[in-house]
């Protein structure tokens, strides 16, 4: 799986303003309803599960990159968003180090295999530490969603 795929330009935020991880998760959601991604009325439902999810144990997976996630049965497709933040956001992430890559997105209830096709294509792609410099350094949205668009490099 591309993860460009999931994603377009409309999708992509370079500059997350907040700098806590539940008000950048609300912001991420903000943009997929403000963009008609995600339905308004569906918004505090998926609030409600991701917060769930958070609470159980922080989507922050190291390296700068956090990966907010939940099923939802109010969807039929997988509804992805990807922001950036330059000055980091705390994330309770299992290194401590702050997040400057989050990656959220709502699967439908029952589609498992989705979920961890999506989980394993953002990891691989941001275990590269060349792809995470790249990330950082773009300036728009196109080039950011070119860069989720190249295909990992092989070991």
């Amino acid at each position: 799986m591309n993860l460009a795929s999931l994603l377009s330009e409309d999708q992509i935020i370079p500059a997350v303003r907040a700098t806590e991880r539940w008000p950048a998760i609300v912001e991420l959601v903000n943009h997929l309803c403000a963009t008609d991604r995600l339905k308004v009325e569906h918004r505090e439902k998926v609030l409600r599960l991701l917060q769930e999810r958070e609470d159980k144990t922080s989507t922050g997976i190291g390296s700068g990159v956090a990966i907010p996630h939940a099923f939802a049965e109010e969807i039929d497709e997988v509804i992805t968003v990807f922001g950036r933040s330059e000055e980091g956001i705390e994330f309770d992430s299992i290194d401590n180090a702050p997040v400057q890559f989050i990656i959220l997105f709502i699967v439908p209830k029952d589609e498992y295999q989705m979920h961890l096709r999506t989980l394993a294509a953002i990891a691989k792609m941001f275990t590269d530490s060349r792809v995470r410099k790249r990330l950082a350094a773009a300036t728009t949205e196109a080039e950011l969603l070119a860069i989720l668009g190249s295909r990992p490099a092989r070991a």
